[in-house]
């Protein structure tokens, strides 16, 4: 891939020779480069250095679990597997090339060797004992050899209680490892662990206790075999045979030499030995060791790269295929392998894998590894789950894969419990990696991170806790030493001190953890708090920088920052200049106060101008003057709501150019309300409520009604004034939207209220309400309800079909009933004027969108089911009517409303409810003789009847029903 001339590099030696340092010199003298090394844990490592030097623009990161891509990244840094080979970058590095001959994932290394190339040099770093087969596979490499930095001396047997400081102990099991772990807590006091399973996160968090001198011993797998710069003095083997996946086998002198080359740090020296039941090593081995020098290596590890997607059975074989090159040997089957010969078996997948782009995708699947290494039945079964739904649905659902990993993250277990979900967090941190496999690539690459992050720390608590017995000794010793402490506080808000959890870090306010002891309790409280002075520091200016998003305030007028509690406001000047208190520390000191006050004041100040914005242009208007400014300001102290009863005389006393002047601001001059629309929505309201709490000096603030509703209950046990700062007027048993109520009264004032009217289908639309419901309400606005029955009408087209009657012209609309009037859920649009017909004609202003949809709270009841005859008499049951004129007519409930002078509105205890602009005495619709004219013709109550009659329609002569009924009709 790179060019003919370009320079291929094999830089050889032990460990402790500076061969991944000067690879990575060397890749950020070009413009551009890609370095692969051997583990996740090793290239989070290296990125973090490179970043340190480059910045993180510069560098991007990818492994199986993780992938952080700048816009216009010059270096990447990646494990061999997920490395870019496109052969576009000017230096291309591989690390540990002798894993060419590593059973599991030697092929990937081999192809690298054979094919990765960087456009102006590569360079492979890895042991001598490549030489031979570098030399024969890639002709034009030139051999550089580096010498170790320091000397490796064997120190033969120790036991464990003899063992110096500064030493490693190298396990190969995991209950190895913790059984060593447990004796040293017992004998040494505590103990770092390093396991290959390990996060790097909970990795790196075990090596930092071991690195800053917490512990002087760490218990190990050969993990720390590749990649870890380590403080180690003494390297300890407690078996030298392990388990590779298939069977037992002794390590052979290659890899107890990698692993005991950790011992020394640069120029310092360094040795190892074995410990517990471990035999000494063999005097041969011991000089490999001492001396470098090991078996060459004959074969490498190899896999067809040139993979056929025909079939599943053509990739198989493709897979499969043996290399033509005496140096290379056929890899032995892998997961991935033996995960794609399962599924190609299953028949159900069979007609998903019709083309090569479907094989394609399946060999994706099957590259999953089995982090969880349950069994491989239950791998496959969840491959193929994947598979089907990338294959059918183009994606995996979120609701499947958010449930997969809720089910995961959990802090709470053991030590073994964690780390089981630390490996099942691992399949789903892969598969988000994978373009494409999800709706939202980087939500769930966040979510599964967040959650691997949260079980590393906890996995990190619970080894500290069992293995370190010094929860508290290293805080006090450092202490009574004078050393400074640093506070580190993890996304729960937990505050630990040199890895010590001590509390909880809620706002600006620290909780400490419970303890036993009081003295012990109040020295780690100091300590603490000395730790956290920076912390405070820290979090107040990022705090202070926090886009408003991240704030807001509750009900009961607390702030919040995301889920703590950081302040409250308090009562100001104003109703709509509130302040603010904020909760921080007496310890965090006035500085961190003063900016968390200063940062919360700017937020509500924002707040109240975003959500009042109506009420500042009032307040702001310089052209308002007079009656009309006046009028303003009391709007304003109103918070945007007044009943009009409170404001009658200064109302009449506006004359229509301050009324405009008002209007022009949005100011509404409703029949029973002055408001203003905007300020109706769901967000003003609430703010608004809590303004008012905050006015009226209330402890317990009332919250908002429901967002969208057109009538609540009627507000019972709240302070006076509650009902219209919540946008609503109490009538009846109910209480109902202001504006809605505005719509109504337009209605309203049409109806001839004097000599009687019923409610129309626009009514009981408007209301949302039944018609029971409907005349309570006008009970509570001052009208008197006279109830009545009579026989429902039916015309003689009632059996026409649906169809025709879906087809009638829009001016032929029936007449409802007070459940067919409700619409389902009771959704209104359409404007009504804000004034009564004095004020302002409907045209002017038309109520625009105030936030949500109304919504009806009361259901609309079913339709009856009208009965049809069709049984012959003779055959009826006793007593049964044969027909509808011995059952009789079906009847129906109507209200005739009247106005019924209850100027004081005394059933709800309100003021003023009788409808304004329409004069002394009974209010007169808009038919009624306005001045001079003709006497009424009727001073009684009227009938009306249900609907005018319909024409009459062409009986179907191949209708029998309609012919019965017309029968009927002549007799």
């Amino acid at each position: 891939m790179g060019g003919e001339h370009a320079r291929i590099t094999a830089l050889l030696g032990p460990t402790n020779t500076g061969k991944t340092h000067f690879a990575i010199e060397r890749m950020l003298s070009y413009p551009t480069g890609v370095i692969g090394l051997p583990l996740r844990l090793l290239a989070r490592e290296v990125y973090d250095k490179i970043v340190g030097l480059r910045g993180p623009n510069a560098v991007a990161l990818i492994t199986g679990e993780e992938r952080i891509v700048p816009p216009r990244p010059r270096f990447w840094v990646c494990t061999v597997e997920a490395m870019p080979v496109t052969g576009e970058h000017d230096f291309l590095a591989v690390d540990e090339i002798q894993l060419c001959a590593d059973p599991e994932r030697g092929h990937v290394f081999t192809d690298r060797l054979l094919h990765a190339r960087g456009r102006l040099e590569t360079i492979f770093m890895g042991a001598e004992t490549m030489r031979s087969t570098i030399a024969q596979l890639v002709p034009r490499a030139q051999f550089v050899k580096r010498e170790r930095f320091s000397h490796l001396t064997y120190a033969g047997s120790k036991k464990i209680s003899r063992m110096p400081a500064r030493s490693a102990i190298v396990g190969f099991s995991v209950e190895n490892v913790y059984a060593i772990a447990e004796l040293i807590r017992r004998q040494k006091g505590g103990c770092a662990v390093v396991m290959g399973a390990l996060s790097p996160r909970t990795r790196n968090a075990q090596v930092e206790l071991y690195q800053n001198g917490d512990v002087d011993y760490l218990v190990a797998t050969d993990a720390i075999g590749m990649g870890l710069n380590l403080d180690l003095h003494h390297v300890a083997f407690s078996a030298t045979s392990k388990f590779d996946g298939r069977r037992m086998r002794p390590l052979n002198p290659q890899e107890l030499g990698q692993i005991a080359g950790r011992a020394g740090r640069y120029q310092r020296d360094g040795s190892f030995g074995v410990t517990g039941e471990a035999a000494p090593l063999h005097e041969e081995v011991v000089e490999a060791i001492t001396e470098h020098r090991f078996e060459p290596i004959r074969k490498l590890e190899w896999r067809n790269p040139e993979l056929d997607y025909r079939t599943p059975a053509h990739l198989i074989a493709s897979l499969e295929a043996r290399p033509d090159n005496l140096l290379l040997a056929r890899a032995r089957e892998a997961d991935d392998l033996g995960a794609l010969k399962a599924l190609a078996a299953m028949p159900e997948l069979a007609p998903r894998t019709t083309s090569r782009a479907d094989t394609k995708l399946l060999w994706d699947v099957c590259r999953i590894p089995d982090f969880r290494g349950i069994s491989h039945a239950e791998h496959a079964s969840l491959l193929a789950k994947i598979f089907t739904d990338l294959h059918g649905l183009g994606r995996i659902p979120d609701d499947w894969f958010a449930r997969q990993i809720k089910r995961i993250d959990r802090t709470d277990g053991d030590i073994d419990t964690l780390s089981k979900r630390l490996a099942y967090i691992r399949t789903w941190t892969y598969v988000a990696q994978r373009k494409g496999w999800l709706d939202d690539e980087s939500h769930w690459r966040g979510a599964t991170r967040a959650v691997e992050d949260r079980l590393s720390d906890a996995l990190h608590g619970a080894l500290t806790q069992r293995f370190v017995d010094r929860r508290t000794s290293a805080l006090l010793r450092r202490l009574k030493q004078k050393e400074s402490l640093v506070a580190d506080v993890n996304d729960k808000g937990e505050v630990a001190i040199d890895g010590h959890v001590v509390g909880r870090l809620e706002g600006f306010r620290f909780r400490q953890a419970d303890t036993s002891d009081a003295g012990e309790a109040k020295t780690l409280r100091s300590a603490a708090v000395a730790a956290l002075g920076p912390q405070f520091s820290l979090l107040s200016d990022r705090f202070y920088n926090a886009p408003d998003t991240e704030l807001d305030f509750t009900e009961q007028g607390g702030l919040m920052w995301g889920e703590h509690a950081v302040g409250k406001l308090v009562k100001g000047s104003e109703a709509l200049k509130p302040q603010v208190q904020a909760f921080v520390d007496d310890e965090a000191g006035a500085e961190v106060a003063e900016k968390v006050t200063r940062r919360l004041q700017h937020f509500i100040d924002r707040k109240i101008a975003a959500l009042f914005e109506p009420l500042m242009n009032v307040q702001n208007d310089e052209a308002l003057t007079g009656l009309a400014r006046g009028f303003g300001f009391q709007l304003i102290e109103a918070l945007g709501v007044i009943p009009r009863e409170q404001v009658a005389q200064d109302v009449k006393a506006l004359d229509q150019d301050a009324r405009g002047a008002l209007r022009k601001h949005g100011v509404r001059f409703g029949q029973f309300t002055i408001f203003m629309p905007l300020l109706l929505k769901p967000a003003p309201t609430r703010l608004r409520l809590v303004l008012w709490s905050l006015a009226q000096g209330l402890q317990e603030f009332p919250e908002s009604p429901p967002p969208g509703l057109v009538t609540i209950p009627a507000p019972q046990g709240m302070p006076e004034g509650y009902a219209p700062m919540s946008g609503y007027r109490s009538a009846g048993s109910r209480a109902i939207r202001i504006d809605m109520l505005e719509r109504l009264a337009d209605q309203l004032r049409g109806q001839d209220s004097r000599g009687g009217f019923e409610a129309t289908a626009d009514m009981l639309s408007i209301t949302g309400m039944t018609l029971e419901q409907f005349a309570d309400l006008m009970g509570g606005l001052g009208y008197k309800a006279e109830k009545g029955e009579r026989a429902k009408v039916k015309p003689v087209d009632a059996v026409v079909p649906e169809a025709e009657a879906a087809a009638a012209p829009e001016g032929d609309v029936p007449v409802m009933d007070a459940a067919e009037a409700q619409p389902e859920g009771g959704i209104i649009d359409q404007p009504t004027p804000d004034t009564p017909a004095d004020d302002i004609s409907p045209e002017a202003e038309a109520l625009p969108d105030a936030g949500e949809a109304p919504v009806a709270e009361t259901p609309a009841e079913p339709l009856p089911e009208e009965p049809v005859a069709e049984t012959p008499a003779e055959e009826l049951a006793p007593g049964t009517a044969p027909d509808a004129e011995i059952a009789g007519p079906e009847m129906e409930v109507f209200y005739t409303f009247t106005w019924g002078g209850n100027r004081g509105g005394r059933r709800n205890d309100q003021q003023g409810n009788r409808p304004k602009g329409q004069g002394k005495g009974k209010p007169r619709g808009k038919g009624g003789p306005k001045g001079k004219g003709g006497p009424r013709r009727d001073e009684g109550a009227k009938t009306f009847q249900s609907r005018p009659p319909r024409k009459e329609k062409q009986i179907d002569p191949d209708n029998p029903f309609a012919q019965a009924l017309m029968g009927l009709k002549k007799e």
